[in-house]
């Protein structure tokens, strides 16, 4: 068997792989039709022009559906590992589910609301993607080392913080070099700026902001990587429980009742 056979692997793997797919397609189809300079543009800007930007909005809708399905599973995960009388991590893994699936929307936000078309949805969907989901990375950090050594090793606490340590780093980074950028270009329309001039005002901002934002991007794609081993353990079904055994609005015949129940994998992998 091999190990994305096991459990539900597959879903973290095809995240990562299905998102960094959706930042190289974009990167080069507007790097090719030179609707952006080659030299680190912002991943918005990648998908900002047709034709790019249709396909790129449909992948990233893609990666917020496979991110909401493996953050659930995470959830149901840590819920089956915790005790039930522990609710204090009972309820952090509830705000982290919740924190998860907010990233995810604004993922779509990001991907469908380009910011030189509308650049309030589009830095609120940011906010969002990096901001809630750094979040969500604390908090899973957090479960991990109250989880740790007893459920799973001490190393594996020990990555995901340094990840989380990464993020952190990459966010403050955009956030400052943002503001520099911003406060050297007054008057000028920065949203809609999609080529740069090695030293004109704000260029070695606009890097370093850019550069920030793919670390702060691949930082999330690589924590999601860290569940890979986990998701080998874990398998989910889906019960189904008929009320009647007919669909009819009346009574039918005795032979056509206590029909059995049906039980199925709510998604592939191994028991």
């Amino acid at each position: 068997m091999w190990w994305f056979q096991q459990g539900l692997c597959f879903l973290p793997a095809t995240l990562v792989v299905w998102t960094v797919a959706s930042f190289v397609f974009a990167y080069i189809t507007a790097v090719v039709l030179r609707h952006v300079d080659p030299l680190v543009p912002y991943i918005s800007d990648t998908g900002t022009m047709a034709p790019e930007r249709c396909v790129f909005g449909i992948m990233m809708d893609v990666s917020a559906f496979l991110g909401i399905a493996t953050m659930y599973v995470r959830y149901k995960q840590v819920e089956a590992l915790i005790d039930d009388n522990e609710l204090k991590l009972q309820k952090l893994n509830l705000f982290g589910l919740i924190l998860g699936w907010l990233s995810s929307f604004g993922m779509c936000m990001v991907a469908n609301f380009q910011k030189t078309t509308l650049f309030s949805m589009h830095l609120v969907g940011a906010v969002l993607t990096f901001g809630v989901g750094a979040l969500y990375i604390l908090v899973q950090t957090l479960l991990s080392y109250f989880m740790q050594p007893h459920i799973h090793s001490k190393t594996t606490y020990l990555v995901r913080l340094g990840i989380g340590v990464w993020t952190l780093c990459s966010i403050i980074s955009m956030f400052v070099s943002s503001v520099i950028m911003y406060s050297s270009l007054p008057g000028v329309d920065v949203p809609r700026k999609l080529h740069w001039i090695p030293g004109e005002p704000g260029y070695v901002a606009h890097i370093v902001s850019t550069v920030s934002e793919w670390s702060l991007a691949f930082s999330f794609i690589s924590f999601f990587l860290t569940y890979i081993r986990d998701f080998q353990k874990i398998n989910l079904r889906a019960v189904t429980v008929m009320q009647s055994s007919h669909l009819y609005d009346w009574h039918v015949p005795p032979s056509h009742q206590n029909r059995p129940s049906e039980t199925s994998p709510l998604l592939a992998g191994t028991t």
